[in-house]
């Protein structure tokens, strides 16, 4: 058996994004170890150029943090559903909502699916998401139909040499494994997600996030490592971990990883 899952894999996502466990392992190391001080989630609320009245729809929203981080930036004629597949994920997202003071709307839905008539939405963003979805092009076909005329979808996603360090570092520990940070050529990456998207937009453009880690502890870089894709034993983990104190050591004490995000604005 592969140890290594994919990322389009139903059942490794099902089971990644059962709750928010997993995601916040990983989001907790971009926050305490990224060299970019102003964070990705309000650089990406930075670049939604809408204006004052629309009706926002994300897919595959996780536990919510688009809006409960940017709730001082949200105007009030904005109705925004908040969606994710999981509902779990949704449970998180509505419970870390609960009474803001912008009112959301939560739904569980399938991208491949959504349940809404022709023409529904002024917006509708996707923040990391489009490379677990197996079927894209029925995703993009979805959604430039319940877009309006002129709506803009956004959909942010990551490069080839994302983190590639840390793939390294665990084919470093096992060759097996050395595939963690492997992406499927036809995934959805910054690389080849314009020419994705113009089968269905007319405009695609694309902007980058600057940034990179410098980690400098062991256990969230574990805890990272394991939140996700590698199936393994729990001997094994204990043994990971010692490999990655080791080699954090040998590398003065920080290791550095290259960041390699950005998001695509595609108007309909």
């Amino acid at each position: 058996m592969n140890p290594i899952a994919a990322l389009s894999d139903r059942r490794y996502v099902a089971e990644q994004y059962r709750n928010a466990d997993n995601l916040n392992a990983r989001i907790m190391l971009h926050r305490r170890f990224s060299t970019n001080p102003y964070g990705w989630i309000r650089w990406v609320f930075d670049q939604l150029h809408l204006p004052p009245q629309c009706r926002i729809l994300e897919l595959g929203s996780g536990p919510g943090d688009l809006w409960l981080e940017n709730l001082d930036r949200i105007p009030a004629l904005w109705t925004i559903t908040i969606s994710d597949s999981s509902p779990g994920m949704a449970r998180q997202a509505r419970r870390s909502l609960a009474g803001r003071t912008h009112p959301f709307q939560f739904r569980i839905i399938d991208a491949q699916a959504i349940p809404y008539k022709k023409e529904s939405f002024d917006v509708v963003i996707a923040d990391h998401m489009l490379y677990h979805v197996p079927d894209r092009s029925r995703v993009f076909s979805e959604i430039h139909r319940v877009l309006k005329a002129g709506g803009r979808f956004y959909a942010s996603t990551i490069g080839r040499n994302h983190i590639r360090e840390l793939g390294e570092l665990i084919g470093r520990f096992d060759p097996d494994l050395a595939s963690w940070g492997w992406r499927s050529p036809d995934s959805f990456l910054l690389e080849n997600g314009a020419s994705q998207l113009s089968q269905q937009f007319s405009q695609v453009s694309l902007r980058r996030y600057e940034d990179s880690l410098i980690v400098t502890e062991a256990a969230p870089l574990v805890d990272y490592l394991l939140s996700g894709r590698i199936e393994t034993a729990v001997e094994n983990r204990e043994k990971i971990a010692k490999f990655v104190e080791r080699e954090l050591a040998d590398s003065g004490g920080a290791f550095h990883v290259t960041k390699d995000s950005g998001l695509f604005e595609a108007v309909r």
